[in-house]
């Protein structure tokens, strides 16, 4: 059975990731990678997307319309697709997360590590309480790859999502074109690499993605290119599209239950991109 990882870099537009992100663009050019540009729903905010990602249909019709409002999801996705699969899930994610896919509201002492039956199977969150332009609480991106590295190889999962908001708090702080974020990518970059190669060693293919863009000034939530558009990387044989084919957020939910051969649900309607 295939395994897979969705590590999702939160907040970084298509240029950052092209013109930044050189050992990603390395194995993209010893074709280890490949890489599309994806764009997002609408609106462009973090937990809309994080919504939308997982369950494959727009704000419209599951309702998050903005970060103020986080709850149950009511809609199939992919972490309850998988555990009804018999699949093992794991997350490594900020508290959103789980109140969206797990149980809600969020329970700092109850939910913030758990190893029990439910959509997803292991979890590990962390809330960011406090965060600010000047405080941004985000974790070191090195523990939080390496949590992701313990569930695959202590608890098994055959999927697993990691989620980050330090490139995107650095963005809402500094903008992007910069000193601090050329650097803050580089080393983003830097310290996702070693783990690419321990998780490809381990069996899984890797996707690393984003959940959104962002303008100049640090926004998104609305339309554009920086706003909505990011890149793709993918780490893995499936068949897909030719390389300038825009892939669709949608699409991503049914297309990682199709990698993983698990029928995907009807409320998830956009076409798939990989193959069984």
């Amino acid at each position: 059975m295939r395994k897979l990882l969705l590590i999702l870099i939160d907040g970084v537009p298509y240029r950052n990731w092209r013109r930044l992100f050189g050992n990603l663009e390395g194995w993209v050019t010893s074709g280890e990678a490949r890489v599309w540009r994806m764009r997002s729903t609408l609106p462009s905010t973090s937990a809309s997307c994080y919504a939308s990602i997982h369950t494959g249909v727009p704000p419209q019709v599951h309702r998050v319309w903005g970060n103020e409002a986080v709850y149950r999801l009511d809609q199939p996705d992919l972490f309850s697709e998988l555990s009804k699969a018999g699949r093992k899930t794991g997350a490594v994610a900020h508290s959103f997360w789980s109140e969206l896919f797990n149980r809600a509201p969020f329970d700092v002492v109850r939910d913030i590590e758990y190893d029990e039956d439910g959509p997803i199977s292991h979890g590990r969150f962390h809330t960011m309480t406090g965060y600010g332009n000047i405080n941004q609480m985000t974790p070191s991106d090195v523990d939080l790859f390496g949590t992701l590295t313990r569930l695959c190889e202590y608890k098994g999962i055959d999927y697993g999502m990691l989620h980050t908001c330090t490139l995107d708090s650095m963005g809402h702080r500094f903008y992007h074109d910069c000193e601090e974020m050329d650097h803050a990518c580089y080393v983003m970059d830097a310290m996702l690499a070693p783990f690419i190669h321990r998780w490809r060693a381990n069996g899984y293919e890797v996707i690393v993605t984003a959940d959104h863009g962002q303008d100049a000034r640090g926004h998104h939530g609305g339309t554009g290119e920086l706003q909505q558009d990011f890149a793709f990387y993918y780490f893995g044989d499936s068949e897909m599209p030719g390389k300038d084919v825009l892939l669709d957020q949608l699409a991503l939910a049914p297309s990682i239950l199709t990698r993983m051969g698990v029928a995907v649900p009807g409320s998830m309607k956009a076409p798939t991109f990989f193959t069984a």
